[in-house]
């Protein structure tokens, strides 16, 4: 466990001192986002574009990520075990891609519904048997919908397989 603090502390630092925009935290056996990390990032949170979280063991992320890194554009949370957002993800403004692939979503997060800029959403993997398709055609940025290895409900492959104006993957393409 001490390795991986030491890691975590490494990357953090590593992206303060050298003013980058990316914060990579991957691999790093976290189960959440460290509180410490808020207080320490505070200077350069606004710079911040893109966060990398996979393969971590992440059951929860908490509102208070959202509320500091306001300018995120990139988030990648693929390969934990998540079931959930907290609903203050609805309030991010330069949010492009957010990758949710292999995690433990049983229900479509629809607070990412609100996200306008949203263009990429990745939900592979998880547990989702229902999508929002009406929610997310009236998505504007909205470009591409990865929902592979999901058992989606018959009603819902149906509808998947009508036209849509963004891109989606699912399983019953192959």
């Amino acid at each position: 466990m001490a390795e991986a603090v030491a890691k975590v502390a490494r990357r953090i630092n590593a992206t303060v001192e050298e003013g980058k925009d990316t914060l990579d935290l991957s691999n790093c056996q976290l189960i959440s986002f460290p509180d410490g990390v808020f207080k320490v990032l505070r200077t350069v949170s606004e710079n911040i574009c893109v966060i990398t979280l996979s393969d971590n063991e992440m059951k929860a992320i908490s509102s208070k990520f959202f509320s500091t890194f306001t300018n995120l554009r990139e988030l990648d949370l693929q390969g934990n075990v998540l079931t959930k957002l907290p609903d203050s993800i609805g309030d991010m403004e330069h949010l492009t891609s957010i990758n949710l692939a292999n995690n433990s979503f049983t229900i479509f997060p629809d607070k990412l519904t609100e996200i306008a800029t949203l263009e990429r959403i990745d939900l592979e993997g998880n547990s989702i048997t229902e999508i929002p398709l009406e929610k997310l055609a009236s998505m504007p940025a909205l470009k591409w919908l990865n929902v592979k290895s999901n058992p989606l409900d018959s009603n819902t492959q149906s509808a998947l397989k009508r036209p849509h104006k963004f891109d989606i993957l699912s399983t019953s393409d192959s």
